[in-house]
């Protein structure tokens, strides 16, 4: 047996030497690969550390000091203030508003209803900024309410506080601070509509009508795809807005024509808008006598509703709900303010270079006859007063005694030159202002994208 192992071996042993000299290279490779391979499952197996099994054990004991607290200071609550915030509402009650601010106090309650000054936050107008402090009992601790008296820049505070001796009340004003927002938008449908769109106030959407009125016909010649930029100034409060302000400047883009206005009023020039090339966007004579209103009847010859015929209407006819404000086109002189028959009650205002408007149909009259009037100055209101079939407002416009189409008047009246002296001025404001429409135009392609 033994020596047939060795017969075998030797067999082996010869095939692998023959094998050995015709390949030698491929035969020490597999050797190297083996060894290799046989190295690396032996470092991957060897053990990194010692048997923790085997390591010895000893136990240390210390004595550690326990900090010792009064008994009534793990039963004692942290006092909380809860603050909330709301607006008042047409409709509320002292007990409906601190209701819905999370404030459940009666005597704060009382105190909203009889304090005279307390009195103020429920009176007059609505949607006034409340904000409360109440403890965790729901007691007041502290009410502030800030709201507009009148289209000023300023602002009235009202404030009650708890004092340990009861609740009080005091007034305060203060002047609003001025901040520039930045907004900008696409035409769909309509300017309103593309306003809302971007949650662009209905104020500054009716000075973008505005300042544009001269150039374009919004009513006719806006397109879909038109768009605007605009900067505006926020009116804020102790930080929060009020209201918003002027229209600092605007872009308009109409069926590929763009429009630029930015306002400058510097010592010695009455605030209007410019062009950035220095050229006045405001016109002797404004577009319309209502900020932004629709033509219901125009200039010449028309069947009149009332006599039942063909008659010349000599005006414009602009359609507008009662009460709606108008205002003076131009600089002048009040020379009527009455009662005139058919057209009710009526002013009249004369301009320089013989030329004069008429307002009729008005609900109100706001001037008196001899008042020196500004262009935009508000004198009275829509109404349907005299023959009038319903609320709007009947305009006219003279030149030297002779009825002229009002429509053409703000298209043809000439612009109102920037003052040499103050050019250098304006560049600058038109610069920062050109920056900042810049700005408003990216936040639309932002948006978009």
């Amino acid at each position: 047996m033994t020596q047939a192992l060795f017969s075998q071996l030797g067999t082996i042993a010869q095939a692998t030497g023959r094998s050995l000299s015709r390949h030698p290279r491929r035969i020490m490779a597999g050797v190297g690969a083996l060894l290799l391979g046989t190295g690396v499952t032996a470092f991957g197996i060897a053990p990194l550390a010692p048997d923790a099994s085997r390591l010895p054990v000893s136990q240390v004991v210390e004595t550690l000091s326990i900090a010792t607290f009064p008994s009534d200071a793990l039963t004692a609550q942290v006092p909380l203030t809860l603050y909330r915030s709301d607006t008042v509402r047409r409709d509320d009650t002292a007990q409906s508003l601190l209701k819905r601010l999370g404030v459940d106090d009666r005597e704060a309650e009382t105190f909203l209803r009889k304090n005279t000054t307390a009195q103020q936050l429920l009176a007059g107008r609505a949607s006034k900024l409340v904000h409360v402090e109440a403890n965790d009992r729901g007691e007041l601790l502290r009410l502030t309410a800030r709201w507009l008296p009148n289209d000023e820049r300023s602002f009235n505070r009202l404030v009650v506080e708890r004092a340990p001796q009861g609740l009080s009340a005091r007034m305060e004003s203060g002047e609003l601070t001025a901040s520039a927002r930045l907004a900008s938008g696409t035409i769909r449908s309509s300017l309103f509509a593309a306003t809302d769109a971007v949650n662009l106030p209905d104020s500054v959407a009716v000075q973008l009508a505005e300042i544009f009125s001269s150039d374009i016909d919004f009513r006719r010649d806006l397109r879909q795809g038109d768009r605007f930029s605009v900067v505006y100034e926020a009116l804020e409060a102790d930080g929060e807005p009020l209201r918003a302000g002027r229209v600092l400047s605007a872009e308009f883009v109409n069926n590929g024509r763009e429009h630029q206005a930015v306002w400058f009023g510097g010592d010695g020039q009455k605030g209007a808008y410019f062009g950035f090339d220095g050229q006045s966007s405001r016109k002797a004579f404004l577009s319309s006598p209502l900020e932004f209103s629709r033509v219901s009847s125009g200039y010449g010859m028309r069947f009149h509703p009332i006599l039942g015929r063909q008659k010349a209407h000599l005006g414009v006819d602009y359609a507008a709900p009662t009460g709606t404000p108008v205002r003076t086109i131009a600089d002048g002189v009040v020379s009527f303010a009455g009662w005139q028959r058919g057209y009710g009650n009526v002013i009249e205002v004369s301009h320089r270079d013989n030329k004069s408007t008429l307002f009729a149909h008005l609900s109100r009259i706001d001037v008196k006859k001899g008042q020196r009037l500004e262009q935009g100055e508000f004198i009275g209101a829509v109404g349907s007063t005299g023959l009038s079939t319903g609320p709007h407002l009947h305009f006219e416009f003279r030149d030297n005694g002779v009825h002229q189409d009002p429509l053409e008047i703000a298209r043809k009246s000439e612009n109102i030159p920037i003052n040499p002296v103050l050019r250098g001025e304006f560049d600058a404001v038109a610069q920062e202002q050109r920056s900042k429409l810049s700005a408003a135009a990216t936040l639309q392609q932002a948006s978009a994208e």
